[in-house]
């Protein structure tokens, strides 16, 4: 198990929507910081134990390869394929 996965174990849920969501937002490319956060504004505090866990693997892969994900320019790979990655595949930034 990821190192950071496991000393975030017993993080208070609270705690950990507000980590997420930060790293969601300081990312490194302007253009993940976007995407991913106004994905963390709309969904983090929202989800569930388990989604969260999700989301926390999510954000562990490099900003391009979730941009190739994104884009479709390449497939997720099956051990990324969750419910919180199918989500995020679906995330519209305009409506």
């Amino acid at each position: 198990m990821n190192q950071n996965l496991e000393n975030n174990k017993h993080e208070p849920l609270d705690a950990k929507r507000k980590r997420l969501r930060f790293r969601s937002w300081h990312r490194g490319t302007k253009e993940m910081d976007f995407v991913l956060g106004n994905f963390a504004d709309k969904y983090v505090f929202d989800f569930e134990s388990k989604q969260l866990d999700l989301y926390d693997r999510l954000l562990n892969n490099s900003d391009p390869d979730l941009y190739n994900w994104l884009s479709g320019n390449e497939p997720v790979p099956p051990a990324e394929d969750n419910e919180v990655m199918q989500l995020f595949l679906r995330f519209e930034l305009i409506k």
